[in-house]
Formats: C-alpha cells, structure tokens, sequence
C-alpha cells in the first residue's frame, strides 16, 4: 500500500514547485476549488429573485423577476424545490395569475442547480413551438446563469433546437400532448404539464397524454417531481379540477385590514352598485367591513396558504386561486366587476368569466331543449331556400347501414344558422348509387332569398361506420370541399377541430400511405352549443318590430321541417357518469334510439369550423355580405369562385329529401 501523500510531499498541488510554475495553475486551482463548493442551498423562489431576469419580448414588467409580486406563487414555487418532499403539486386558477412564470422559474432552477431530464408539455406542439420561442428562449437569454449553460441556438448544433435544450447533466424537452411520439420520448424526472385542460383527450389514440407523461417519471421513483397547471374548463370534465379534488385542498388565506380575521376570497362577497363597477370593494365575512382595492398589496404579503381538506390519499398538494388576488395593476375588482356584468349577455360569456376570472369549472346545463316548443317557433322560412341572413352552407353527412343522411345548414354572423335542406339517400355507405348521389349534392345549389345560389363550402363526413368506403370518396372527391372527420369524446373548448392528419387508406385491396386525410372533432363540444343556442331567447313580435333582431347563435328550422326530425335534433342528454377508476365524467347519452339529425348538425358545424367562420374578421363577413346583397343579381355568384363560397348557377340539381320519399315525407 502507498503511503498517504504529505503537505511537504512534491506531489502536492498546495506546494508543488511544478504545479505553482505552470501557466494556468491557478486558472485550474480555482476551478478545482469552484467544483468541491456545495451550490447554495437556494429554493425555487429564491433562485428567481436571485438570478431571474424578465424579458420586455415576454412580460409587461421587465427586469428582475420579484417574487414579492405574486406572493401566492412563493409556497408553490418552494413545493417544487428539491428540498420539499411531495411528488405532485397541482394548481387550478385563473388566467394570468403568473402560473406559467412559476413554471419558467423551475426550469431555470433545475438548469442551474437541479439538473435532470426535464420534460415540458404544452397542449399542442404548435405551441410548444411558440412556448419555446416566447418564454424559454428569453429565459434563457435574460438570464446569465442560464446563458453559461445552454448553447447558443445554430441550425447545426443539435444540443440546443426549438424543441430541445441540452445543459451540463441535463436535458429540457418541450412536446405537445398530442404528439404521442414527444410524450414517450425519454424519461423524465421533472414534468411540467402546463394548461392541462386544453390537452386533446388522447395523444394519437395512445391514450390520456397526462398519465402517458407522468408515465416517464417511473423511473425515477421519489426523486421525481410533477407540476399540473391549469385554467379549469367543464365540470365532471376537467382534469385540473379532478386532480385539484384528489389533493388537500389549499386556498390563500388573508388577513381582514379592520378585525385581522383570515378568509379566502370569494367572488359572492364582492359588491359593487349595479352599473357601476368602480364601486367595487369587497366585505369581509367576519366584520362585514369594506375592504378597498388599496388593501390588498398587504393582505397578500401576509396572506398563507391552508389546505381547506387535510386528509389527502393522493399525497399531492393543490392550489386554487381566482383572479380576486391578482395584483394591483394586473386586473383590479372594478375590472372583475365590469366583467361580470358584460358576462350577463350569454351563458358564453359567463363560462368564459367563470373559467378565467374565477378559475372554477362551469357546470354545463345537458338537459335537451323541449322539442315541442322548438317545432311550435319553427320560422317562416321554407325548405330549400337560403334566407337573407345566410352567407354560406355546410353540410353534414351521417352514415347508416341503409341509408346515407345529409343536413345543409346556411351561416350567418356570430353562427347564427338555418336547415336549409334534409336528404335522405337510400343504399347506404356500400352502394355505389348512394355515393353517386352525394356526389351529385356537392355540386347542387341553393336559391338565397337574394337571388344568387348557394353551393355547399365544405361536406364533413364521419368515418366511424364503413371507413374504408368513406375514406375512398372523401380522397376522389378532393379536400377542398370534403372533410372526413372522425368523432371523440370530451370537450375541447380552445379546438373542438384538430387536424388534418393523414392517415392510410384502402382502395381497390391496395393500402395507400397517407392516403386520406381525417379531422378530429371533439363532438360533445358541439352538442353542448347546439343545445345551448337553442334554449337562446327570441325577441317577441312587438320587439321584432322595434327592431331586435336574434342573438348570434340563433337556430332557425323551417316552417316545413316535421316533428321527427326536430326529437332527432335533441335525442341526447349530458349526464354524469361514474368510471371504474371513481371518477366523474361528463357523456352524452341517447334518450331515443334516433338521432341523426343531432349528428348532421354537429359534423356541419364542425365543417364551419373547418371552413373558418369562427375566426373570420369583420372585414370577411362583409365582403360575404356584399357578394350577395339586395343590390345582387344572379351574376354574383361568379364573384367568389376561388374561395368556394357561391356556386355557378349552372350547377346540376339534386333532389330534395321530400322527393326521395315522396309527396309525404318521412324520416327513416
């Protein structure tokens, strides 16, 4: 065995005569010296304040990132610490509460301090994309202690791309949940799953991307950490709101400025004179005393975090916050208020103000509209012909084993709708015939009450029954006017419609790669507004008169359309069912065996969607609006060819559904 080496030994470094003479010894001394030296025992929190910079590209309030500005966010970010035990930290709230800078922070921490695998999802890859452009990026770029450590991006430097961020001993993957392939890239042992409820709910038919994430951090067992965040969407849907039940609980307490009594803020004890929102304040719900905006800077400084359900089996820690907590300069309790009252217009509205101000879950009303009332407020308008206030048509198609079903539906601003035509095919998705005539309704059209016709923009068709065939026709028929779509469950209020894809196809017993192309169509989204905007309330005649006219979203069926048809149009219930796991969910669920007048509405809307009616700006609805004006003849239908929106006069007809049937028509 050798003997221990000496202070006086020469193969010191301390004294070493050749050491000290060599040029860089001290260079090398100090680097020695810098890699024995424990990192600083800092938490999430104060790394921010420490090392975070804001960039203006990414914050309204650049420069040092404070801490002390959300003080909410200080426990959240300290739970996420490698110091804190728990696995899993969840946090329900509003927007713009500074969730996702919280976020930021940790992956700042763990490229500094804490290096792993780290895997952050957004909801699609798209913005994933823009994720790491507009946040990580300047995080990285702000930040000094960040920049030593993270290459700069060059096309040819695979260690730092749009999607991939290599430091010292770890690495960051930025994905979207509805890339399978980014989701089992590699195992994580910190996942950051951010806006959980706009997640598709499967990531190409893989299944749910949360638990195919979390999946990645098995590996890693109690050292792994876990960070859900969300604004909440549906009740009995939402995943943020599921997790938020599965944990303790917490909500930020505050002291009362009058009697000191701690209380969490609840939108019910914030008042204000009806009409005028600067008179907003909230009451204190020990003393009853009015508590003024300026107050809350030092409530929150003193506020605390108190799980309100302390026996959690999950072993995760859930944070609710509401946008009463926002700080001052951010969104104010006479904004809120303003808010509210605007919210009053339609149940929209109230959702949207439900979610994002007060980062609760909105409990949809799935009760069906009575369809007697709907057949007794059937309008003036016949079947066939596009009322003034259509702009353009969609169709639905719904395949049966005997039949194909097809609903032509006119649009107008804010989606106001009316049925225009209802066609039943006999045959069936394997009868040549029957697509033959579907093909023959792509090319119809529709007389406006205006004097142009109307061809059909854009056919959804569902590919759930008889695939193959449809695939077939959607792909000989072309994508600019056919879009085969495939159904889901769940709602998707941010894309109800994801895609195309494409996906392989079978013709003639030779499988095509990539030989059609499939829409995702989240259809309890559409159901829930096709019901929603059919309980909206009409102006009565005198107000008619007056000039009111309906609310965006109005659906108008025709004087001619029968009592069979409207029961299909609301043949389902939304109903809360209990899964095998014990949890809740919302499912449509059918009252009556019939229901594909509901179907074809659904895959026409879908087909707008598509179309793009939902994002068109002003400018769009009245250049539509000008092709087919009082001031038109016949000849504006030439107007607008490449946009597909007007069709030639000359097109050939194709029946109507009361001709397929004859004189008396029935539903099948």
């Amino acid at each position: 065995m050798s003997a221990r080496t000496s202070q006086n030994s020469p193969r010191s470094p301390r004294i070493s005569g050749e050491i000290a003479a060599f040029d860089g010894a001290e260079t090398i001394l100090d680097a020695w010296g810098s890699g024995i030296t424990p990192d600083p025992a800092l938490t999430v929190s104060e790394w921010a304040d420490r090392e975070r910079f804001l960039s203006p590209r990414a914050s309204a309030e650049p420069g040092r990132y404070r801490t002390d500005r959300t003080p909410y966010m200080r426990a959240i970010m300290d739970a996420l610490s490698p110091t804190n035990a728990t696995r899993r930290i969840v946090f329900m709230k509003a927007a713009q509460v500074g969730a996702t800078e919280a976020g930021n922070n940790w992956i700042g921490y763990v490229i500094h301090h804490a290096p792993g695998p780290m895997l952050a999802v957004q909801p699609t890859v798209e913005l994933a994309k823009r994720f790491s452009r507009q946040r990580i990026d300047p995080l990285i770029a702000e930040s000094p202690a960040l920049r030593e450590r993270v290459k700069p991006q060059r096309s040819r430097d695979a260690g730092n791309t749009m999607l991939s961020k290599e430091f010292p001993a770890g690495l960051l993957v930025i994905t979207g949940a509805n890339s399978a392939v980014g989701l089992r890239s590699m195992p994580a042992r910190y996942l950051f799953l951010d806006e959980v409820d706009a997640y598709p709910p499967s990531a190409d038919d893989e299944g749910d991307p949360v638990a195919l994430a979390e999946a990645r951090t098995r590996t890693f067992s109690w050292r792994s950490k876990v960070f859900l965040t969300s604004t909440p969407t549906i009740h009995g849907v939402s995943r943020i709101e599921r997790e938020f039940e599965a944990s303790d609980q917490r909500r930020f307490f505050v002291a009362c400025p009058h009697c000191g009594h701690r209380q969490w803020l609840r939108f019910e004890r914030l008042r204000w004179d009806k009409g005028e929102p600067n008179t907003a304040h909230y009451v204190c719900e020990a003393c009853d005393g009015a508590i003024a905006e300026h107050h809350k800077t030092a409530m929150m400084e003193g506020g605390e975090w108190r799980p309100t359900r302390p026996v959690s089996t999950s072993g995760t820690m859930g944070y609710h916050l509401s946008g009463l907590y926002s700080p001052v300069g951010w969104l104010s309790w006479a904004d809120i208020a303003r808010m509210w009252e605007a919210a009053q217009a339609s149940d929209e509205a109230k959702r949207s103000f439900k979610n994002g101000v007060l980062g609760e879950t909105w409990i949809e009303t799935g009760e069906a509209p009575d369809w007697q009332r709907l057949y007794e407020r059937r309008g003036a308008h016949r079947f066939g012909i596009v009322p003034s206030g259509g702009l353009f048509l969609t169709a639905g198609a719904d395949l049966q084993k005997d039949r194909i079903e097809v609903s032509v539906w006119a649009w107008g601003r804010g989606l106001t709708s009316w049925l225009v035509d209802h066609v039943v095919i006999p045959g069936g998705p394997d009868s040549a015939d029957a697509w033959a005539t579907v093909t023959e309704l792509l090319g119809r059209t529709w007389p406006h009450a205006y004097g142009p016709r109307l061809g059909i923009v854009r056919l959804a068709v569902d590919t759930g029954f008889e695939t193959a065939a449809v695939y077939a026709w959607a792909r000989a028929q072309g994508a600019a006017q056919v879009a085969a779509i495939k159904g889901v469950d769940g709602f998707n209020r941010v894309s109800p419609v994801i895609g195309p894809t494409f996906v392989d196809a079978t013709e003639g017993g030779r499988k095509i790669r990539r030989g059609a192309r499939l829409w995702t169509v989240a259809v309890s989204t559409f159901k829930s507004e096709t019901y929603r905007f059919l309980r909206l309330a009409r102006p009565t005649d005198e107000e008619r008169a007056e000039g009111v006219v309906d609310p965006p979203g109005a659906i108008h069926l025709p004087h001619g359309v029968d009592a069979e048809w409207v029961k299909q149009l609301v043949a389902e219930h939304l109903v809360t069912v209990t899964t095998k796991r014990g949890f809740q969910k919302l499912e449509w669920q059918k009252m009556r065996e019939r229901n594909e007048a509901l179907d074809c509405r659904v895959y026409a809307r879908a087909a707008a969607w598509i179309v793009g009616a939902d994002r068109w700006t002003e400018e769009k609805w009245r250049d539509l609006e000008d092709q087919i004006g009082p001031s038109q003849g016949d000849d504006a239908a030439e107007v607008d060819h490449e946009a597909g929106l007007l069709a030639r006069p000359s097109a050939p007809a194709a029946k109507r559904s009361s001709d397929w049937l004859g004189p008396r028509k029935k539903w099948l």
